[in-house]
């Protein structure tokens, strides 16, 4: 599958709720609980310090991640994201494809790393795809995911230093 992955659009905004809000619906990765409606997915996406896409040769959005902060002050260097393929396209290298765009764009912006604070532990592609990445698995929240069927598991944390290496303070870039 031929991707090219870019910053959002608002023409993007309708497919990148639909995404987001069918892994919120499933209730095994994402911590979010309601769907958003368009207004307010606008405003998440808009608030993020990048927000991009996976679109296919036809134009159809395929994949979505967010990348911000995962912290404030003097721990605001390191950076988070979150990331969203749609359910028929999973299997075919988006998600990792994603992933690797985030780890350029965390360089882009003067991220020295990027942390991924909520894997759910029974979430095995992400984990494995992680892993492949180099990522560090940090420790273990217990019982940290309350699934969409009321039961809970664990969430594991990971670091990745980002592809740059900064020996004065950071300062965030704009693009």
């Amino acid at each position: 599958m031929e991707l090219e992955i870019r910053e959002y659009c608002e023409a993007d905004l309708p497919g990148m709720a639909e995404i987001w809000n069918a892994i919120v619906e499933q209730g095994d990765s994402f911590p979010q609980e309601e769907r958003m409606a368009l207004n307010r997915a606008r405003a998440f996406f808009q608030q993020q310090t990048f927000s991009g896409v996976a679109v296919d040769e036809t134009g159809a959005l395929q994949g979505l991640y967010i990348l911000h902060p995962n912290n404030v002050g003097r721990c605001a260097h390191i950076a988070n994201a979150s990331y969203g393929v749609r359910p028929g396209c999973r299997g075919y290298g988006v998600g990792e494809r994603l992933v690797r765009h985030s780890l350029k764009m965390c360089a882009r912006f003067g991220f020295r790393g990027l942390q991924f604070n909520a894997v759910v532990c029974t979430n095995r592609a992400a984990i494995h795809l992680y892993e492949k990445l180099g990522f560090t698995r940090l420790g273990v929240t217990p019982e940290g995911y309350r699934m969409k069927d009321g039961s809970f598991q664990d969430l594991w944390l990971f670091y990745k230093l980002s592809l740059i290496h900064i020996s004065e303070p950071t300062r965030l870039l704009s693009i």
